[in-house]
């Protein structure tokens, strides 16, 4: 598989991310923005590598396993760190950004957001793709543009202020929608 291939397979994984980070811009303040936008190309980087890696090590004996739960299980837990969000903005609760995007958070979305990734890499077993130098584009495509979006959703935030909270945990909710409706209609 060409590298232009592998690079296009890492723009594709890397949306869901992008979104979500957009989201943690939204609800970041000015002067946490670096600390929450390096902390996102990290946490979304590294699990989008790692996702293609276990379903390359994993292989041929246990895709249909993987199949049948991943959509469910990046849908419950968008929903739940979505719903949570929603619920402290609706409950009036200034929520600091650090306990709404804690590293227990951000491990949460990056799982979920690249558990698509685990079948990716099961079809590299497939495929006979050199993994070390896909995951590293994918993760490092995926880091990127993560960082990037941070910056995209603090200026949306400044737009919506009250609301971003709001807005962000229905992007959640939506993005798990979206997982898991596309998953369901194959």
């Amino acid at each position: 598989m060409s590298v232009i291939s592998i690079l296009m397979i890492g723009l594709g994984l890397a949306m869901d991310a992008l979104a979500v980070s957009i989201t943690i811009g939204i609800n970041s303040n000015k002067k946490s923005k670096i600390k929450m936008a390096f902390k996102a190309g990290l946490f979304f980087g590294v699990f989008q590598a790692i996702m293609p890696f276990i379903g390359w090590a994993v292989g041929r004996n246990f895709t249909k396993y993987i199949e049948m739960m991943d959509h469910w299980i990046a849908f419950i837990l968008l929903a739940i760190v979505g719903g949570k969000m929603i619920y402290e903005a609706l409950k009036g609760e200034e929520s600091e950004e650090e306990k709404i995007y804690s590293n227990k958070t951000l491990l949460i979305l990056a799982i979920a957001t690249s558990i698509d990734a685990l079948a990716v890499g099961i079809s590299f077993a497939f495929l006979n793709v050199n993994i070390l130098s896909s995951i590293l584009i994918i993760g490092v495509v995926t880091a990127i543009l993560s960082f990037i979006a941070v910056y995209i959703g603090e200026k949306l935030g400044e737009m919506f202020k009250s609301r971003a909270e709001i807005f962000g945990g229905i992007v959640l909710i939506l993005i798990g929608l979206k997982i898991l409706i596309e998953h369901l209609l194959k």
